[in-house]
């Protein structure tokens, strides 16, 4: 992987890791255009734990506060909201680590967000919850959209965004628990990844990516990231979302055009 290519994967990373988009699908998504077969496994776990960092530095006050206060209500519904993550993820593994290495089925995922993105805005209720009257129900509702979105080209923040406003959460907040939210799933995708990634990194025939190129694409990722949640909490405060379901509805239409007309990049449309 050359130094612009970190460079530019990093920066995808760090700006759709955040922005309802699907950070892991335009991964696949590049990794197919640019033909890289090499050790990206560790690549991916560089730059998601610069995405780490930057929601540490963007939320480090409520971050403070929870370590401090590990029994509080913070803690009890981040909990909550991790457990359906960790059940997907633990029982269908294989076969999205599937999904992942073939990118057949992104053009469908990236239109599968689009449309929930674009039905929630379309919602007339109230958005006025709060730390102070959210419901556990309504953590677990959030934490099963984030569970939805360990498929690859589903925005693990445009779900967990869409299912905290569905419920009535206030839009500013809404933002602010999907982020913190995605601590446990990142650090939990981290762990699971590592052990692959060394045996894939310690084998014969694997080509490395150089120490510069994986230093490039984290500080790009934790920049462009920084960038991306503080761009997103704007958005919601003052815009609608439905800008970014037009986006991936588009990108998912273009990548099944793609499988349909040749499937070259994503394999053909069926099998």
């Amino acid at each position: 992987m050359s130094i612009p290519e970190a460079f530019l994967l990093g920066t995808v990373q760090g700006l759709t890791e955040f922005l309802p988009v699907s950070s892991s699908g335009h991964l696949v998504l590049f990794q197919k255009l640019f033909g890289l077969s090499e050790n990206v496994l560790t690549f991916d776990i560089a730059v998601h734990l610069a995405t780490l960092i930057a929601i540490v530095v963007v939320f480090y006050q409520e971050i403070g506060y929870i370590l401090k206060h590990p029994f509080s209500k913070w803690v009890w519904l981040l909990v909550i909201g991790t457990l359906p993550a960790i059940f997907f993820g633990f029982f269908f593994k294989q076969w999205i680590e599937s999904l992942f290495e073939s990118g057949q089925t992104l053009g469908f995922e990236f239109i599968f967000t689009g449309i929930v993105l674009w039905a929630v805005e379309s919602m007339k209720h109230k958005q006025n919850k709060t730390l102070e009257n959210m419901k556990s129900t309504d953590a677990l509702f959030i934490g099963t959209a984030q569970a939805l979105a360990i498929l690859p080209a589903v925005s693990r923040s445009g779900l967990t965004i869409s299912g905290a406003l569905f419920r009535g959460l206030d839009r500013e907040f809404a933002a602010k628990f999907s982020f913190l939210l995605s601590i446990p799933a990142i650090l939990g995708a981290v762990v699971l990844d590592l052990p692959n990634a060394v045996k894939t990194a310690s084998s014969s025939n694997a080509s490395s990516i150089s120490i510069s190129a994986l230093l490039i694409g984290m500080v790009s990722a934790g920049i462009s990231g920084f960038l991306a949640i503080r761009w997103m909490i704007h958005i919601l405060k003052k815009a609608s979302l439905k800008g970014f379901a037009v986006y991936v509805l588009l990108l998912g239409a273009l990548i099944l055009f793609e499988q349909w007309v040749s499937g070259r990049i994503f394999g053909p449309l069926w099998k």
